[in-house]
């Protein structure tokens, strides 16, 4: 039985910059992932991350204040302004940082890091290694992880908390490779999980960004914060989804409508293809349901060809390589065709800037949290910063936290009960009749989220889809296993997840539809407004185990910084 005195859950940048951290604090601490950390979903981050380094001759008189300022305008002031600061102050020495442990960022002839324009953002602050930034953090970080020799278990997959006397006293894991399921032990535990969105058709994300970790710590109590926001990137390759980085158009690429148009000017006319991501989502979806998509289909062009081959090979090569082997087009001398696709999710679990939630022991950082700086829209190149930036701090604080205590917290009173309800779990699901496909089920959840609740809502389309995850939740209880060996039971894992799966996209859309106005990534028809008079205030969904939709309470925002004002670009 493993005994750590932290547990961080997860191998990307989040992850491992908070057990980094710890381990410097002096704590005992272990990794959980699903797969090696090097294939996290961090890695498939392209652009860039932002940082006021004010390296770019354009943005020398760049600061944090400033960053923060676009962050918080881009998130349709929804964003909690003392957070947002903190972690635009924050960004300089984390980049630095980066840095310094071997991160090979582009540089300028003097060895400057390079910084180029980002949507939504007042100086190009966004630095960038190609158009791999974040596979070249996040292999930072594991090398980092190596030197330090921080113990990592590799290949298992967590699945509940162990919470004790209401305190999180480690997780419930499955061992991939040799079956079997084990109690892990500790002290406080970090979720760092990433996003949900393999709970929509059509996303960029990876297999394993399922929304487990946020349905986790929401099936123990904790709230999750402001999840009908959910971003949609404007550039997903047309057939596969795979992204297209906004660095395409950070550095001058198109969109191009089938009368060869830079359309853009229609909705966002002196920022163009550098709006924030949801204002061009949109823009791009309107191109094509009023019948302008190319060759009258539900896509439009990223045009590259006047960036020429050397810049392309500079700059952007990973792009290239995508465009042609997922979609048999070569940028030098053809359009991209595109398509807006699930990207991200500004909500999750609900935390302080240093991590820590509702539940004591728990800690939660990265895209499965909501520290709520990217309020109703995330501008790019502000996702690979949260991580680092709050994955320290999450760290930082849960070594506070463990050694400040007069004395450990002992040993934990259920042992062995939360694996033995894990167990009796998988048996109760290999012995059903099983009428219901698991992966129908599946697959009817994640296609009717992008429909009912996608780039643009409104009231009749959301009930219909709520009603549908609720009918869905009934027949998962007539879906049974299909394979009950011990060893890499990948059926078992999907088949698990999958009610959690159910929960959040329940959670996001029971928030979508009460919300009764439209702001960032959150577009109603029928409420076309922002209304800051009743909705300047986040969304706490907070878990009902009778099987129906979670209870909503809120909260207001933190202001302070700057008033609410239009947005304009």
């Amino acid at each position: 039985m493993p005994d750590h005195q932290l547990i961080v859950v997860g191998g990307g940048l989040a992850g491992l910059r908070a057990a980094i951290e710890a381990q410097e604090e002096g704590v005992d601490v272990a990794i959980l992932s699903q797969v090696h950390p090097g294939r996290s979903h961090s890695g498939a981050a392209q652009g860039g991350v932002n940082a006021a380094l004010a390296n770019n001759p354009d943005g020398h008189d760049d600061s944090p204040e400033k960053h923060a300022f676009d962050t918080i305008k881009g998130s349709d002031y929804l964003a909690d302004q003392p957070a947002a600061l903190q972690m635009t102050t924050d960004a300089v020495p984390a980049i630095y940082q980066m840095e310094h442990w071997g991160c090979p960022f582009s540089r300028y002839d003097d060895g400057r890091i390079s910084q180029r324009p980002f949507g939504g953002a007042g100086y190009p602050r966004t630095c960038y290694g190609a158009d791999k930034t974040g596979h070249y953090l996040l292999h930072t970080l594991v090398e980092q992880t190596y030197r330090r020799q921080i113990r990592q278990y590799i290949e298992w997959f967590v699945c509940r908390l162990i919470v004790d006397d209401g305190i999180c006293r480690g997780v419930i894991a499955y061992n991939m490779t040799k079956g079997g399921f084990e109690e892990f032990r500790a002290e406080g535990v970090i979720m760092a999980t990433g996003g949900a969105g393999r709970t929509f058709a059509k996303t960029t994300n990876s297999m394993i960004s399922t929304g487990g970790g946020a349905a986790m710590a929401y099936h123990a109590g904790v709230p999750l914060k402001d999840m009908e926001f959910v971003q949609f990137h404007p550039t997903g390759l047309y057939t596969t989804h795979i992204l297209m980085t906004e660095g395409c158009r950070g550095e001058g690429g198109y969109l191009l409508n089938k009368d060869g148009e830079r359309f853009m000017a229609r909705y966002a006319p002196k920022a163009m293809e550098l709006a924030p991501r949801d204002i061009t989502a949109r823009s791009i979806q309107t191109e094509i349901i009023e019948g302008r998509g190319i060759d009258g289909k539900d896509y439009v062009y990223l045009d590259l060809r006047h960036l020429g081959a050397e810049k392309l090979a500079d700059r952007l090569p990973g792009t290239r390589d995508l465009a042609i082997h997922f979609e048999g087009v070569d940028p030098v001398y053809e359009p991209i065709p595109i398509a807006p696709a699930q990207h991200y999710s500004m909500g999750g679990i609900d935390t302080d800037v240093d991590g820590r939630t509702l539940m004591p022991g728990l800690y939660a950082a990265g895209e499965c949290g909501c520290v709520t700086v990217h309020g109703a829209n995330r501008l790019g190149g502000n996702s690979l910063l949260e991580t680092i930036v709050f994955g320290r701090r999450a760290g930082a604080a849960a070594a506070r936290d463990i050694l400040g205590r007069e004395r450990p917290l002992g040993p934990v009173k259920s042992g062995g009960e939360a694996g033995a309800a894990v167990e009796s779990t998988i048996a109760e699901l290999a012995a059903r009749e099983g009428s219901e496909d698991f992966y129908a089920i599946r697959e009817e959840m994640r296609e009717a989220m992008f429909a009912h609740f996608g780039l643009f809502r409104d009231e009749a389309t959301m009930k219909a889809g709520v009603d549908i995850l609720l009918d869905l939740k009934q027949r998962l209880k007539k879906a049974k296993l299909r394979y009950t060996g011990s060893v890499w039971n990948l059926d078992m894992i999907r088949t698990m997840e999958f009610e959690g799966m159910v929960d959040v996209a329940l959670a996001t859309a029971s928030g979508a539809l009460v919300r009764t106005e439209s702001r960032g990534s959150h577009a109603r028809t029928d409420y076309t407004a922002r209304d800051d008079e009743r909705w300047l205030r986040h969304t706490l969904a907070y878990y009902q185990p009778d099987g129906g939709p979670p209870r909503l309470e809120y909260e207001p925002v933190e202001l302070g910084l700057y008033e609410p004002q239009e947005r304009k670009y």
